[in-house]
């Protein structure tokens, strides 16, 4: 196919297709003439990788190429996934500014004791995570917030979480099964990391909504009376 037809199929811009061949992020064509070549399934392909990454992702041009890299060094599905994974930003609490040296030897303590229970929690639970791992950062990271504003979890609740989290990550990872090629398994996973997280995250608000406004259907109002009946609607 010309670029022209290859622009069609991808939505993306012919003056787009030529910048990341510049970039090295997109393999040239076969050359038909002096100012013309033939793309191919794979570029398309790429395309749709190159604009995942960069449009949901919101990955850079210099980021994307090193995970295009790392996609095209895959020698399986899983080293795929953790290109993807590790590429995109992670989601931590925003760190706390350093202030006096009494406060910041409070953070350290208060940044051990959180890398401790995570530490403790991925023993537990028998996760394979490196201490390198940008999730695990990550999480020690917003623990550690979360110790700064006295709003630590209790003991078992961050496991009871875990666990929940645990089913989540393998039905993303079935919606994966039976995909081999890389490129497209990678595409794959940019779409559920960075599209299905925000649905899963909204699914969770809409049952806290829905617990809420069970909650106070099934308080009594001022009057002693419940707030929900054949004609009463619950207004929180």
């Amino acid at each position: 196919m010309k670029i022209s037809e290859l622009s069609r199929r991808t939505g993306v811009p012919v003056a787009s297709i030529k910048y990341f061949r510049r970039q090295g992020l997109l393999p040239a064509g076969r050359a038909t003439a002096a100012t013309l070549a033939e793309y191919g399934e794979e570029h398309a392909q790429r395309l749709r990788l190159i604009k995942a990454l960069t449009t949901l992702g919101g990955l850079s041009i210099a980021a994307t190429r090193e995970v295009l890299g790392a996609v095209d060094q895959a020698h399986s599905s899983e080293g795929a996934l953790g290109a993807v994974s590790y590429a995109l930003p992670v989601p931590m609490a925003t760190q706390s500014a350093a202030g006096p040296e009494e406060e910041a030897g409070a953070e350290a303590e208060a940044g051990a004791a959180a890398g401790a229970e995570v530490a403790e929690l991925l023993t537990a639970l028998d996760w394979r995570a490196p201490d390198t791992s940008p999730h695990v950062q990550g999480l020690t990271s917003a623990l550690k917030e979360l110790r700064r504003l006295d709003a630590r979890y209790a003991p078992g609740e961050l496991a009871a979480y875990a666990r929940l989290a645990e089913s989540v990550a393998h039905l993303d990872l079935e919606r994966a099964a039976g995909t081999e090629d890389p490129v497209a398994l990678a595409e794959r996973a940019v779409i559920v990391f960075a599209i299905c997280a925000p649905v899963f995250e909204l699914l969770r608000r809409l049952a806290q909504e829905n617990q809420v406004r069970r909650r106070v259907a099934d308080e009594p109002d001022r009057a002693g009376r419940p707030r929900t009946g054949p004609d009463r609607a619950v207004t929180a």
